[in-house]
């Protein structure tokens, strides 16, 4: 039996038909545009906002948690087997397999890519780091309703001995909460928090490194990677669905 997880993906059900996922087996991929940026603040900084942001850039596809929890599920399975790699010593995650991941994406956010800041950097010295940050207390807060709630629902652990796409979601992001965040959201998040920042900062040099709130909108951002204004507000954030039964995220504000 293999050891990575993605090389036992389940065919999608002929049921799948309500729903816009796909199957993209990315072991199959390989890197087709140049990785650009890589922002490596946790989930809940604004990264949603910030995906459209990239988008509306012209940076091509903005690598999110939304792309393997919604879109295409099997990402899930990679995401599951750099997390063993990284974690547990089980098997190997390194450029050709961040390449096959991410190969057509030219920029990326949010967790669980925040867990790989050092394995990112290392994969693509090339790229420009952002650092998205917030107040740790309402960052906590507000990670406790959204996506905590995600991994400690039962209903969503429920459907997940069911349903395919949920099936791979939900063991991988409860492996990270239990890797990146020591088994104890709750109790040591906003202690991970600080030192994932502090790790970020000691990773890159002063140039290559934007410390960035999201409030701050267009102008350090595009500053930062050299790019011209755009004419149209900064992109509206997006949360996580409130029910396993929902599909879509909900837009609120930032």
């Amino acid at each position: 039996m293999s050891l990575m997880l993605s090389d036992n993906l389940a065919p999608q059900p002929v049921t799948d038909i309500f729903t816009n996922d796909t199957n993209i087996d990315r072991r199959k991929c390989h890197r087709t545009v140049p990785m650009k940026v890589l922002a490596l603040g946790v989930g809940r900084t604004g990264t949603a906002s910030l995906r459209k942001a990239f988008e509306r850039l012209g940076y091509g596809k903005c690598y999110h948690m939304m792309c393997a929890s919604v879109e295409n599920p099997p990402d899930c399975l990679m995401w599951h087997d750099a997390l063993n790699a990284k974690y547990n010593g089980i098997g190997e995650f390194g450029r050709k397999e961040w390449d096959q991941l991410l190969g057509d994406c030219q920029a990326v956010c949010d967790w669980p890519a925040c867990a790989f800041a050092k394995e990112l950097i290392e994969a693509y010295p090339n790229a420009k780091v952002i650092l998205t940050t917030r107040d740790v207390d309402p960052w906590h807060a507000s990670v406790m309703k959204t996506v905590y709630w995600r991994v400690s629902d039962p209903e969503h652990k429920f459907v997940s001995n069911f349903s395919w796409a949920a099936g791979m979601y939900y063991p991988m992001l409860n492996k990270f909460f239990e890797t990146f965040f020591r088994g104890d959201f709750p109790g040591k998040g906003k202690q991970v928090y600080e030192d994932h920042v502090a790790e970020v900062r000691s990773l890159v040099p002063p140039e290559r490194l934007l410390e960035y709130n999201i409030n701050d909108g267009w102008g350090p951002l595009c500053e930062f990677l050299e790019e011209e204004i755009p004419d149209t507000p900064f992109p509206a954030a997006t949360t996580w669905p409130t029910s396993t039964s929902a599909a879509a995220p909900a837009t609120v504000t930032r």
